[in-house]
């Protein structure tokens, strides 16, 4: 079966432009509705977008018309969504957001009744549900609309609830990315003692993720130095990802979050079988686990995938560089608050400041993007094959060269890394040369 309309998180594109259009969202509303049933509940949230409103509107149609009922829990985190999508034993849960997407875009994220991101084969059943019209549930079966107003409330207590420590003596700070997280991450942190100098809180429909949060961590390695804090904490849109900047202002990426997550797994004898990272984890940390005795399992680019492998294989610890951070063991899905908790947790069960605790080097890591125009991406990996394998011999064995075509985009993506930063420049401006002249020359 088709996977239409769905990308590799939900759907998601420029407002008014399909498929994020009413209609359309009407339509979506209506065939989650039969995927899950006449008389089923399903849960909505929202990030802060201006286009919310209208997304949320038109989904209620659709699911209502379907059958199925509605309980909206306002703006929300998109990983508290699937935590009450859980709790609350939804039959599906629906977050309305495009994550770390600029305000223009929107777009939906669905969960399961378990609170895990679909798999391919109920995406696929939905588009077939979308190829069908819209036809009515009998009237004394069609859904009804409810409101949760202790939603926020109840997913705070929750992460709260996920570290045994407090945080007194800990000057933070947070930047909400004028996103999901805006009211909540604040609260849970000065609940738990933490001092909490805030960013990115003052959402007004149209600036959420503007210069600030995880797409702009400078913002908060800026704000970490002139408030002289102890740790900052930078969250997307919809709060699914996390960065994280030291003491003195340096950034720490999703690798290096990722690092200090396993080594405190194991400490504390949680840690289940492998790590689990994307064939973009750089070879630093897979090299640095590796001393620690602990293993890394590598997929392909998405967070889909790694809490795919980490359900197949019963593991409880994956993530991306970009702050994707799965702890099984707490939530179902990305959550930037949950991560950073069990970070600052660590950190004052140590009694180690967060650079101290990240004590691993990457390895030197460039990417390039080269544009394809109308040129066929599987030809052009095709004729590049020589070229990498010249690459490669050159690295040698601390060192890889990664080529990927975009899933959104005419782009090949150019990676290499290795010991030695010049030799890395090197192979990849090398490397995308060769591919521009075969664009060129196609």
């Amino acid at each position: 079966m088709s996977r239409q309309h769905f990308g590799t998180d939900g759907v998601r594109g420029t407002v008014g432009q399909a498929p994020i259009t009413p209609d359309f969202m009407q339509h979506l509303g209506w065939a989650i509705g039969q995927q899950v049933g006449i008389g089923s509940q399903v849960i909505l949230g929202q990030d802060t977008r201006c286009s919310g409103d209208m997304i949320a509107a038109a989904l209620q149609t659709g699911l209502t018309a379907a059958g199925a009922h509605v309980q909206m829990l306002g703006c929300l985190p998109t990983a508290g969504v699937a935590w009450l999508t859980r709790t609350q034993q939804a039959a599906a849960g629906v977050a309305i957001t495009a994550s770390h997407n600029p305000y223009p875009d929107n777009g939906v994220k669905i969960f399961s009744a378990s609170g895990d991101k679909l798999p391919d084969t109920a995406e696929a059943a939905i588009s077939a549900w979308l190829e069908q019209p819209i036809q009515l549930a009998p009237t004394h079966q069609l859904g009804q609309i409810s409101h949760c107003t202790d939603a926020a409330a109840r997913y705070a207590s929750f992460c709260q609830a996920s570290i045994p420590v407090r945080l007194d003596g800990l000057r933070i700070v947070l930047d909400c990315a004028h996103g999901a997280a805006y009211q909540i991450a604040p609260e849970v942190l000065s609940a738990l003692g933490a001092d909490v100098i805030t960013l990115g809180t003052a959402p007004d429909g149209n600036n959420i993720n503007d210069q600030v949060g995880a797409t702009h961590p400078e913002t908060l390695c800026t704000a970490v130095r002139q408030h002289q804090a102890d740790v900052g904490i930078t969250l997307d849109g919809d709060s699914d990802r996390v960065l994280m900047a030291d003491a003195q202002g340096q950034l720490c990426d999703g690798d290096a979050i990722l690092y200090l997550l396993a080594r405190a797994y194991q400490r504390r004898q949680r840690l289940s079988g492998n790590l689990v990272g994307t064939v973009m984890t750089n070879m630093g940390l897979e090299v640095a686990l590796r001393n620690q005795g602990i293993g890394l399992t590598r997929t392909q680019v998405g967070d889909r995938y790694i809490l795919e492998h980490l359900i197949a294989q019963g593991w409880n610890l994956g993530g991306e560089p970009s702050g994707h951070i799965i702890c099984r063991d707490q939530t179902t899905t990305g959550d930037g608050i949950i991560a950073a908790l069990q970070v600052l947790a660590e950190m004052q069960a140590t009694g180690k400041n967060l650079a101290e605790l990240i004590d691993y080097t990457p390895y030197p890591q460039q990417l390039k993007n080269v544009r394809l125009g109308t040129a066929d991406p599987a030809i052009m990996l095709a004729q590049i094959k020589p070229a990498i394998a010249v690459a490669e011999q050159a690295l040698g064995a601390e060192g890889r060269v990664l080529l990927r075509a975009s899933g959104t985009e005419p782009l090949l993506r150019v990676m290499v890394e290795g010991q030695d930063a010049t030799q890395v420049e090197h192979w990849v401006n090398n490397l995308a040369e060769q591919i521009q002249q075969l664009v060129t020359s196609d």
